[in-house]
């Protein structure tokens, strides 16, 4: 016999759960009173409930596994909604328990209410009301179920305060498993689809793998790996999906999209064949649809069938887990003697080559330029790829600072790279780090941010300090929010709106008033040498680092064309 908060508790210990994100108020004291009881669950004490979500959303990023957010009712569950969209754009697993005001007093405008159920509706892929305390373990059984399978995603539960009362207690009972007779995700992929696909792949000239966060989330990056160089296919990822091969490999092209490399998307657009795996055809990457790959055949392999030429058309869908799929076209090749072209190949492989030749990711990195105008932040992402060996997990906020971090960091391992992608949300940089560096403890795990970005939600050094927490933190420092000072410079001649910095902190001394150490980088000849002794320095870490403000992130896809119109730097273009 347990009370509702004490079934809450023990639902979540038979679920696996090791952390839950939160914080405390008056709809979830009971919760926390059932929580003080146990020593299974540790609970991570936030100083704001978005932080909270972020934490939530990277551990499960990091680890695979679904994070679990506990807030309070009105502000506290509100709180989380920008986390919630986060995790929603990107598809991230993720149980989100919010406080409600009394059963009795839904609907009357009381003290800390609102509908967080109607609030959410829009970023979740579900949400629950508990009505009946004794609902409780089969509803957080239902929401981890739907949270983590087919396209994952968060779920609210929202937990009105009488069904935790300790005084009213009940069987708890956790069901076994989970049968949602209108939800049934597909799982293995049609095997007359895969079969024209791999006869479509085989018959290709000029082939590309396209590969999304899909890849990463369903765990196929082996898979994925082998069907590469099985077939020596040109690879390309997303923003989402970098990690998924090896960003160090021959065959691996860079991003693509808005600030994809040259090559990357000049393989795209002149491809006869995409073979496109758990991405969505995003905005950022297609640019103007109607001028999208105009000649390519497109294979396109995605669990959510909705996804499926939403933007783009698909020639040959499937849907399906991309790991089962990618592991059954693995098989159907290695069955066969048939391989691709290679004269076909070859070519297509000196033209690509051609391509990185042309711009390869250049910037001005000679000492003159850098004695003129200060440190490169290009320069100051591939010192850290160096430092690291390129093995740290990395962390960042929404910015050029993002982008600079996807490009000049090779990421050679899946959940090595966590950053908001769909929502572009400034503010989870510092507590993807912290939920990165609980969940993996012997890693280094660095926040490459901006002075934007870190001030969203820098109250969480706090946490860091009292969960001992030792990240470190790379602020790119141009005292300007410079994606929207670069967009001024090149689409409203250069009138900057709001977007310089005029009253920033000591960064220095505000991580130390936290309890931390800081460190101010302004030298370019010793940038190297200060940024790697700030790196082996024990605990917590602020690394302000002032950089170039007149730096532009390039390349860049020109608006409204195709692919392969970009800026290549401030006076060209192709």
């Amino acid at each position: 016999m347990m009370s509702g908060a004490e079934m809450l508790v023990q639902a979540l210990i038979d679920e696996g759960v090791e952390y839950i994100f939160g914080y405390p108020g008056g709809a979830v004291l009971h919760i926390y009173d059932a929580l003080f009881k146990q020593d299974k669950i540790e609970h991570i004490l936030v100083r704001h409930e978005q932080a909270a979500g972020h934490m939530a959303d990277a551990y499960s990023r990091t680890t695979g596994k679904t994070g679990v957010v506990l807030a309070t009712s009105g502000p506290g569950a509100t709180n989380t909604v920008t986390a919630i969209a986060t995790a929603f754009m990107d598809s991230i697993p993720m149980v989100v328990l919010s406080g409600q005001v009394p059963s009795s007093l839904i609907g009357d405008d009381a003290f800390q209410e609102c509908d967080m159920v109607g609030i959410s509706r829009p970023i979740v892929k579900h949400s629950f009301q508990i009505r009946h305390a004794e609902e409780i373990p089969a509803v957080i059984k239902k929401a981890f179920f739907i949270a983590a399978s087919g396209r994952p995603g968060p779920v609210v539960v929202d937990i009105p305060k009488d069904m935790t009362n300790p005084s009213d207690k009940f069987v708890y009972h956790m069901p076994d498993a989970v049968n949602i007779r209108s939800y049934q995700p597909t799982h293995k992929g049609h095997g007359g689809q895969i079969k024209k696909a791999i006869d479509t792949l085989l018959a290709a000239k000029r082939p590309v793998l396209y590969s999304g966060g899909g890849v990463v989330l369903g765990n196929a990056s082996e898979e994925l790996r082998q069907l590469a160089d099985l077939l020596r296919l040109p690879v390309t990822n997303t923003l989402m999906g970098l990690g998924a091969y090896p960003g160090s490999g021959e065959q691996f092209l860079g991003m693509l999209g808005m600030h994809g490399t040259y090559e990357a998307n000049m393989t795209m657009h002149h491809a006869d064949v995409i073979l496109a795996v758990g991405a969505r055809f995003d905005d950022r990457v297609t640019n103007n649809v109607k001028k999208f790959c105009p000649n390519a055949t497109i294979i396109h392999i995605d669990v959510d069938p909705a996804s499926i030429s939403k933007t783009i058309t698909a020639h040959i869908p499937i849907v399906g887990d991309v790991k089962p799929v990618l592991t059954e076209m693995l098989a159907l090749l290695q069955q066969s003697d048939q391989r691709l072209d290679e004269h076909a190949l070859n070519d297509w492989w000196q033209q690509i080559h051609e391509w990185r030749k042309r711009h390869g990711l250049r910037y001005g990195d000679d000492d003159a330029a850098a004695e003129l105008h200060g440190i490169k932040p290009q320069h100051v992402v591939e010192t850290l790829y160096k430092l690291t060996d390129g093995k740290a997990i990395i962390t960042s906020d929404v910015g050029q600072h993002q982008m600079f971090a996807a490009l000049y960091y090779k990421y050679d391992e899946p959940r090595q790279w966590l950053n908001s992608g769909g929502l572009g949300t400034m503010g989870v940089g510092l507590p993807y780090a912290m939920a990165a560096k609980l969940a993996c403890p012997e890693k280094t795990v660095v926040c490459i941010t901006g002075e934007g970005s870190i001030q969203m939600n820098i109250q969480e050094l706090s946490t860091c300090l009292q969960y001992n927490l030792p990240v470190k933190i790379l602020n790119l420092n141009n005292a300007q929010l410079g994606m929207v000072k670069q967009w001024q410079d090149m689409l409203y001649e250069g009138r900057h709106a709001q977007s310089y910095m005029k009253s920033l902190p000591d960064f220095v001394k505000l991580a130390e008033s936290y309890g931390h150490k800081g460190v101010k980088i302004t030298n370019p000849a010793t940038m190297e040498s200060e940024l790697k002794a700030a790196l082996e320095m024990d605990g917590l870490v602020f690394i302000d680092v002032y950089v170039d403000r007149g730096e532009h992130v390039y390349p860049m896809q020109v608006a409204g064309q195709s692919m392969r119109d970009m800026w290549l730097s401030k006076g060209e273009r192709t």
